[in-house]
């Protein structure tokens, strides 16, 4: 049966953490003239972001209408100015908007999966307590803070809990992508899919 995948977007969103995972879990299953095991989509606070270096991206649905996934992923980018204003999950990791959305889809989805510093929009949602955890290697002071009952690993590129599955930074979305398609349909299937898109870092 096909699974939904909904990955949340916002302004200042790292490119590659949310299109990584986008390409692989939208051509997973489909070598061959196979339908696929995903569908994906975005979703956002509002009807149009402006992603890292300004990438406009229009998103499928808005936190109010958005449907339950199966699968919900939360990318990183972002950090702070010169003066100080935090952006990206900077600032969303306290956008109590979304961290109540954020809570509530936990409740409901079957994988929750976060990229490079969404881990902190995670934390700060109370979802990490007790777990282990990865993120970007410029942010794991920062999430020492924020999650001090949260076992970091900045070294694994991902790390799985079970349901809740983090990566590090940027590219790393890509293999702990790879790894949730072999965890739901086997390694054969993630090898393939690392082959179509020639990711050789894939092993």
């Amino acid at each position: 049966m096909m699974k939904t995948v909904a990955i949340f977007i916002f302004d200042e969103v790292e490119v590659l953490d949310f299109t990584g995972p986008f390409e692989i879990f939208g051509v997973a299953g489909k070598q061959g003239g196979g339908e696929g095991f995903f569908e994906v989509f975005t979703v956002a606070e509002k009807p149009q972001i402006a992603a890292r270096n300004n990438l406009q991206v229009v998103p499928t649905y808005t936190l109010e209408n958005c449907p339950v996934p199966d699968i919900l992923l939360i990318p990183g980018g972002g950090g702070f100015k010169p003066d100080g204003t935090p952006y990206g999950t900077r600032r969303e990791m306290n956008n109590e908007k979304l961290l109540d959305w954020v809570k509530a889809m936990n409740e409901k989805v079957e994988l929750l999966l976060s990229v490079c510093t969404g881990s902190l929009i995670l934390a700060k949602a109370n979802l990490l307590n007790g777990l282990s955890a990865t993120t970007h290697f410029k942010a794991v002071e920062q999430m020492r803070a924020v999650a001090p009952d949260t076992t970091l690993l900045p070294e694994e590129r991902w790390v799985d809990n079970g349901r809740i599955i983090l990566s590090a930074g940027v590219s790393a979305g890509i293999d702990m992508a790879l790894y949730v398609v072999a965890k739901l349909h086997g390694k054969e299937v993630a090898d393939e899919t690392a082959r179509y898109i020639q990711y050789d870092y894939w092993k």
